[in-house]
């Protein structure tokens, strides 16, 4: 029982929920403030370039973010050089106050896969500045391994290119990288549906960062509320410990001892 209220530990902070969710591509931001409330969470990432902060009527999302009951974590979405996201960091430290960050360094704007080395660099950069440092990278075993000797406090794979809905692509990297690591290993993007969330739990994942898969949902507060639901039943069955799988059926009930024989 005890496991299974373990709380996620990232740097100083502490969470009982293990679910981090994004705040953007919602419809408004009454209906971002519905699904964050639904789905149960405690951080909240949001990207700190001025452009990201405001909607059409110039209304800033941090006015809807409730700052006594979520953690924000300010993330350097939309960097493209490790440059651009160490100013993008500075600027969230600034302007929100926290000595955190989820790092992206994107390769390119059409697939927004990370750039492994800019990535690296920035982590390196910043963990010298002071910054508690959840960086997210593809599912690559030794590019992880190399962000956590760098500092990183969390390395956070992929499990799918960003929103692109398409779940946990290759669980075998994901158990490799889980197999190595001394830091929280945290899934983020690519997660479309709750069974998406329940598998990357399953694997071992001490969390899940998602955005799209709720917000672009056809009911973002209903989709929110069953991520919900599994990140606690893939947390459970991780803890529980799944049977193992067999080729051929193995009995439910008793072969001998039953009535009538």
């Amino acid at each position: 029982m005890s496991e299974q209220i373990e709380k996620l530990k990232l740097g100083l902070y502490e969470f009982s929920s293990r679910l981090i969710v994004g705040t953007g591509k919602y419809a408004t931001f009454e209906i971002m403030q519905q699904a964050l409330e639904a789905s149960g969470c405690e951080v909240v990432t949001v990207a700190v370039r001025r452009e990201r902060l405001f909607d059409a009527q110039e209304r800033n999302i941090l006015d809807f973010l409730d700052r006594k009951r979520y953690t924000l974590l300010p993330n350097t979405a939309g960097c493209f050089t490790a440059d651009d996201a160490i100013r993008c960091a500075m600027l969230g430290r600034e302007l929100l106050e926290l000595d955190w960050v989820k790092l992206e360094v994107l390769a390119d704007k059409k697939t927004l896969l990370p750039d492994p080395i800019g990535t690296l660099e920035a982590t390196e950069k910043l963990v010298k500045e002071g910054f508690t440092v959840l960086v997210y990278t593809n599912d690559d075993p030794v590019a992880a391994r190399r962000l956590e000797e760098a500092g990183a406090t969390s390395v956070m794979p992929a499990a799918a290119p960003i929103g692109s809905g398409q779940g946990v692509l290759n669980p075998n990297n994901i158990r490799i990288i889980l197999e190595q690591a001394h830091v929280p290993i945290i899934v983020d993007a690519g997660v479309g549906t709750a069974s998406d969330v329940t598998i990357a739990m399953e694997l071992g994942a001490e969390g899940v960062l998602l955005n799209t898969g709720v917000a672009c949902a056809k009911n973002p507060v209903l989709m929110a509320q069953a991520m919900r639901h599994a990140i606690e039943a893939g947390r459970a069955a991780y803890l529980a410990g799944r049977i193992p799988k067999k080729l051929y059926a193995t009995a439910s009930s008793p072969m001998e001892g039953t009535i009538g024989s």
